[in-house]
């Protein structure tokens, strides 16, 4: 079982080392996913999302999630083989939380280099939580 702290962490970084972490086998748990950062210009990134969460018909779908934990997990599952069954097995062993669940404040987390967000470097970056409230979030 691997326990990654999101805070301060690029998202499509994490997100790769999760995907791959899930390919390989293993139980993979992301904690404080509203902290998680996205890097660029906020109205682009609202255009993105708004795009998304716009098309087709609110009875019919297509469904997109606007709470930070699963629209975490969907980017990690655009990063695995969604069509074979190896890549759904391996979505199954991601789970995200908002915050920091009791049962792992004393749990040792998963360093990963080069996705901090001190690597990005004279470029805005903005909270997934932030994001999410703005798109429409209710918490």
């Amino acid at each position: 079982m691997i326990v990654i702290n999101a805070q301060d962490q690029i998202l499509g970084r994490i997100c790769t080392v999760i995907a791959k972490k899930a390919l390989l086998g293993e139980q993979v748990i992301v904690v404080n996913c509203e902290k998680a950062v996205l890097s660029g210009d906020r109205d682009v990134l609202l255009a993105k999302y708004f795009s998304k969460w716009k098309k087709g018909i609110p009875q019919q779908g297509p469904y997109v999630s606007r709470q930070p934990e699963k629209l975490l997990r969907r980017t990690v599952r655009g990063m695995l083989p969604w069509k074979f069954q190896k890549g759904r097995d391996a979505f199954k062993r991601v789970t995200c939380f908002v915050g920091m669940p009791h049962e792992y404040q004393n749990v040792q987390f998963l360093a990963i280099e080069n996705a901090g967000r001190k690597k990005v470097i004279n470029v805005s970056t903005h909270y997934l939580g932030d994001i999410c409230k703005l798109i429409g979030a209710k918490s």
